[in-house]
């Protein structure tokens, strides 16, 4: 461990921004802080301690749940050390206390022949975009937008305080099919509130939409969002009288992260009978994560957890028609995991959005050869 430590070097990161809303200035200076750290070699995994400084530092109490997301808009679920105080002049100044290797990591293959960097870039859709703050906020706006004038919002399904639903009705239906939307964000970032507008569509084909909210890694780990996600579809099931819908005929999408959770379900046998499952730019080989450093974020320490958490190393429920997309932008790795689990499961080939990256990909639940997709495998036989 000595020799260790005797090869890392202490670096101090800042960021700063001004805006209006304090809370819009520590995600613009936390991204500086981020950018600042890549320079440097580091990445997040790397944090070690962090101190915010702001006029209103009330305002940035990480107890406040818009603090918390963009901290994890830019961080995800890596933690240190934090401590926030007052501070002189407009907006917010964040430093940033990192270790990193003088060397760079040993080329060692860990996973399918990829040393830890290279997987981890694989791994890494945040490098098919140029500024991935701006696709969260963006998706802020969006959501936001798509929510106002729905009555069905945050429903609790659970006593967790993020084990909540949107329920989007089509107008003038009376107990109608339901699809579930369960979002991305590797399992550590992001909401349901972001992801409203791309129900849009299948709300309008007369589905009822499920648009799931689960509890976040790290203070989650994996195995028991998937078991939350279980409570959100037999919770369905439960109220679909008082709810009004049909839970006979539910339908789940996921996106990314989702994308696992959406085939965690279809091949569980404690959950809901579903009658199709779309997968969407998914992890479905967990064991990819378990090398790098999101690994322990998402409490992958067990061989024999890595695998139960695994797709790939299930199958779906007989009767549940299986579709598979994702961005033609993809890593090689998200498009093997893909291609995989569609032959195993006895999908077609899984649908490439061409000129589509990661994040994108879902923007064609509204309309196009992913809305087409979705259609076909929730059309009654």
């Amino acid at each position: 461990m000595a020799g260790l430590v005797s090869e890392m070097k202490s670096l101090e990161v800042t960021g700063e921004a001004a805006h209006a809303d304090p809370v819009h200035a520590l995600g613009d200076a936390l991204n500086d802080c981020l950018r600042n750290f890549i320079a440097a070699g580091a990445g997040p995994h790397h944090l070690t301690a962090m101190k915010w400084e702001c006029a209103t530092p009330e305002a940035l109490h990480p107890g406040r749940r818009e603090v918390d997301r963009a901290w994890r808009e830019v961080f995800a679920g890596f933690r240190a050390a934090l401590e926030v105080r007052h501070g002189q002049g407009p907006g917010v100044h964040v430093s940033a206390q990192t270790r990193v290797l003088l060397s760079a990591p040993p080329a060692t293959p860990v996973f399918r022949g990829y040393s830890v960097l290279e997987l981890a870039r694989q791994m890494s859709p945040r490098n098919q975009v140029p500024d991935m703050l701006a696709v969260f906020r963006q998706w802020t706006i969006d959501g936001a937008r798509a929510r106002a004038g729905h009555r069905g919002l945050d429903i609790a399904y659970a006593s967790h305080r993020d084990c909540t639903l949107d329920l989007y009705r089509p107008e003038g239906a009376v107990r109608p099919p339901v699809f579930v939307f369960l979002h991305g964000g590797y399992w550590q970032a992001a909401s349901k509130d972001q992801h409203a507008q791309v129900c849009e569509g299948m709300l309008r084909n007369g589905f009822a939409v499920a648009n799931i909210d689960y509890p976040l890694a790290p203070e989650t780990p994996l195995v028991r969002i998937v078991d939350h996600v279980r409570d959100a579809l037999n919770f369905l099931v439960r109220e679909q009288d008082t709810l009004s819908i049909d839970a006979g005929e539910m339908h789940v999408c996921g996106h990314s992260a989702g994308g696992h959770l959406a085939a965690m379900m279809a091949s569980d046998p404690q959950a809901p009978p579903l009658r199709s499952a779309l997968l969407l730019s998914g992890i479905f080989d967990v064991g990819a994560l378990a090398p790098i450093p999101m690994g322990p974020v998402l409490g992958l320490n067990d061989t024999q957890l890595v695998q139960a958490l695994s797709p790939l190393s299930r199958m779906p429920r007989p009767g549940t028609r299986i579709g598979v997309s994702l961005g033609g932008l993809e890593s090689d790795e998200f498009k093997r995991q893909s291609a995989e689990i569609a032959a195993k499961w006895g999908a077609s080939a899984p649908l490439h959005v061409k000129d589509a990256h990661h994040f994108n990909l879902i923007d064609g639940l509204n309309g196009g050869p992913l809305l087409d997709l979705a259609l076909a495998l929730t059309a009654k036989s």
